[in-house]
């Protein structure tokens, strides 16, 4: 039987339970046959108006009832759901009493427009509303739980209630990258001893007219509308932007010794993980690429491992000109002439970029990948761009027998983690 600690001394960090919601549905098993098939979950969006709006596309989540939209009420129920089918696989504590910490990748939360009119509409003034009449509105009473579901926290501790984690919530919002952090911070935690099982999450609802306006006004989106399936495109000479999506992830950490005490089915091991901060510009990387470079160079290390014994990126792969030509160039510089034979695939092809919560998302699927013995492809890939020379699995899942695998997640503002999952240990 192999050892419990790695060969720094540290505990070996697994998964023992996962659990996923995307626009391709609600669980492992409908997420996994979508993308093994390459079926995409974009679609025309039907949750708001769409007048004037270049972007008429998205992965979002209609499937999930609520008694009242809003960003953090569906963000938080999503989780619920992908929680809920991590925690039952795992098998671990029981019912409301969670024995670890929850790590939560969320979006900013800020206060939407159907409360806002309703605050207006509460404050009795007369032509145009300013802030003094809506604190006025909000002092009258009744908004309570208003203003307690757009607190940043509400999300995290709903859920830490609902689940029975132990201690106070760790929530993080860093941007693209925050559900690769949030993984992170849990395997931190594992390592360091302070605990033997931890939650790590991540989710996002931000299919809304305000966000889809502001990445449109940063170019940031595609365009191609008809037919939404089409839209996403990383790596296609013809990509024109990201489409927007939502979704959830969840995965139960524990240290080998632990699950192994239990006899708990190990999913997979997280081997290594790397970040490092860019700082070069709100939305741009560093053009020399030397942050991204890094953080990849720091997971396969974290993991004890070499370049070249990385047998499958799932790629950050947003369709964005720029990002895309970024990654393989990043990718080039880390895996040297090797790099164009790395199969490297983009889920968001499939399920559009879900933001706060891709880097959760993502590494479930990646985890899936591994114990499958199957890459999903990166479908829309009908123009190969002679500038990135990548081998992105196109268009159709190719079978593979991969020991470790790199899992990348970049945000704006130079936000960057990259992950290394291994299959479950001898």
């Amino acid at each position: 039987m192999a050892a419990d600690t790695d060969s720094q001394g540290r505990p070996i960090v697994v998964v023992t339970g996962i659990g996923v919601i995307t626009s391709l549905g609600q669980g492992v098993a409908d997420n996994w046959g979508a993308l093994a098939a390459g079926r995409s979950g974009l679609k025309r969006i039907t949750r708001f108006p769409l007048d004037g709006l270049r972007t008429t596309v998205a992965g979002s989540i209609d499937f999930v009832p609520l008694e009242e939209f809003s960003t953090p009420a569906l963000s938080e129920a999503i989780a619920a759901g992908a929680i809920e089918e991590a925690v039952a696989m795992a098998a671990v504590g029981s019912k409301g009493a969670f024995p670890g910490p929850l790590f939560l990748a969320l979006p900013p939360v800020e206060l939407e427009w159907p409360q806002r009119r309703a605050l207006a509409a509460a404050s009795g003034a007369e032509g145009a509303i300013g802030y003094p009449d809506l604190l006025r509105a909000a002092a009258g009473g009744g908004f309570v739980a208003t203003y307690e579901r757009f607190l940043f926290a509400s999300v995290g501790e709903t859920l830490a209630e609902r689940f029975g984690t132990r201690g106070v919530p760790i929530e993080v919002s860093t941007a693209c990258a925050s559900g690769a952090t949030a993984i992170q911070l849990g395997i931190e935690a594992i390592r360091r001893g302070e605990t033997d099982v931890a939650l790590a999450a991540g989710t996002d609802s931000s299919v809304n007219v305000e966000a889809l306006i502001r990445f449109s006004l940063l170019s940031a989106l595609s365009t191609r509308n008809d037919p939404p399936a089409a839209a996403a495109r990383p790596f296609s000479k013809d990509r024109d932007g990201f489409v927007m999506a939502e979704g959830a992830g969840a995965l139960v950490l524990e240290s080998l010794a632990h699950a192994r005490a239990r006899g708990a089915t190990i999913l997979g091991v997280l081997e290594g993980c790397g970040e490092h901060a860019d700082s070069f510009h709100r939305t741009r990387s560093s053009p020399d690429g030397k942050p991204i470079i890094a953080c990849m160079n720091r997971a396969i290390a974290d993991a004890g491992l070499a370049p070249g014994q990385i047998g499958y990126v799932n790629a950050h792969g947003t369709g964005t000109p720029e990002n895309d030509k970024m990654e393989w160039q990043c990718l080039a510089a880390v895996f040297g002439a090797a790099a164009g034979a790395l199969p490297v695939s983009s889920n968001k092809s499939m399920i559009g970029h879900t933001l706060s919560a891709a880097g959760a998302i993502e590494a479930v699927f990646t985890l899936l990948s591994l114990r499958n013995g199957l890459l999903p492809p990166t479908i829309n890939y009908d123009i190969p761009d002679p500038a990135l020379p990548i081998d992105c699995v196109p268009n159709v899942a190719r079978p593979a027998d991969v020991a470790h695998a790199l899992s990348n997640s970049f945000g704006f503002g130079g936000q960057n983690v990259s992950l290394v999952l291994g299959r479950e240990p001898a």
